[in-house]
């Protein structure tokens, strides 16, 4: 059957596609919408595995709290080129897959792909978008924090995003603390949250290295180990959040800081998702 400009244009509206990718749909579905959107979604998905071996080192996180302020989602949407990742369609597909994992409470990023999105599920929405843009777009983190009070804080350009989790809030004001505290967790990317967290791994790592360059320094083999567990404490120090010299203020602590907001106020767990 003959095309005409008008269903062109209709598929145009219904999918975003472009106007000879439309055409070229429509044709081949023999001017039946359905299978014309079918063929696009097809088309989709043909340039996502064409392009699965591209690296997706732009995009945007996008983060928010429920309404109570005790739990708290991060998404990291990906694609290839930052003028995308700055994509009006591109930003409202975020913001929609933030309400899907809001609304559903997915327990990991496969289940978040399934679950549905107006009448496709996210993956489908995902490849719409890709046959679109001609990008690979894929999400790389999905993270979920509760606690007493639930922080957000994104950095500049919305490629690095933070969720800080406080505990001890008694009652107390503390968004600008939380934001705070988001601020130094972006800047210093510390590994754990106290000494305690520190996965053991590391502490061996950091044991050892510390023993190598004790060794390397020429000190006596009876000392070396106290060396090493010096340089662990000043790793610690560096690396742990609550040990971290406050960003704002570096006469005090993180630790030191949250406290003189309100007695016993401090952090039960963080989440640090940066792209690029």
């Amino acid at each position: 059957m003959a095309i005409t400009a008008k269903d062109v244009n209709k598929l145009r509206q219904m999918t975003g596609a472009g106007m000879m990718d439309c055409k070229k749909a429509l044709t081949e579905a023999d001017g039946d919408f359905d299978k014309a959107i079918d063929l696009l979604r097809k088309k989709g998905q043909k340039v996502s595995a064409s392009r699965a071996d591209r690296d997706t080192t732009e995009g945007s996180v996008f983060v928010r709290t429920n309404g109570d302020g005790t739990e708290g989602i991060l998404i990291a949407l990906n694609c290839e080129t930052d003028f995308v990742g700055k994509n009006e369609e591109f930003q409202n597909l975020g913001n929609a897959i933030l309400d899907v994992a809001f609304e559903k409470q997915p327990a990991n990023i496969d289940a978040l792909k399934q679950e549905k999105l107006g009448n496709l599920t996210v993956e489908e929405k995902i490849t719409e978008l890709v046959g679109k843009i001609g990008e690979k777009i894929e999400i790389s983190e999905y993270v979920r924090v509760n606690g007493e009070a639930v922080v957000p804080y994104i950095h500049a350009g919305s490629k690095l995003g933070v969720l800080v989790s406080l505990k001890g809030v008694n009652g107390a004001d503390v968004q600008e603390a939380g934001k705070d505290v988001g601020m130094q967790i972006a800047a210093m990317n510390p590994v754990a949250v106290d000494k305690d967290d520190v996965d053991a791994t590391i502490v061996e790592k950091e044991l050892e290295i510390g023993k190598e360059q004790a060794l390397a320094e020429g000190k006596p083999a009876n000392i070396v180990e106290k060396i090493a567990e010096g340089k662990l404490q000043r790793f610690y120090k560096d690396n742990t959040l609550l040990n971290q010299q406050f960003v704002k203020d570096s006469s005090v602590t993180v630790a030191g800081y949250l406290d003189s907001i309100s007695k016993g106020l401090t952090v039960a767990e963080f989440k640090r998702v940066a792209i690029g």
